[in-house]
């Protein structure tokens, strides 16, 4: 059972984040996941229009 009672002293002294700073990160990860987003859009489109260019100009 001390490693239960340990579990909650650990949790007992963690800093949890306020809740100012929940939305600050909240609002991190949304721009994060906006700007991988248009990365992989990006690189997708790209893959896509040379694959479409080799489908249609070059003759095996």
């Amino acid at each position: 059972m001390k490693f239960i009672a340990g579990i909650f002293q650990i949790l007992e002294h963690t800093n949890w984040p306020t809740p100012k700073q929940r939305w600050v990160d909240f609002i991190s990860i949304l721009e994060y996941t906006a700007f991988f987003t248009v990365i992989i859009y990006i690189f997708d489109y790209l893959l896509r229009m040379g694959i479409n260019y080799l489908l249609t100009h070059v003759h095996f």
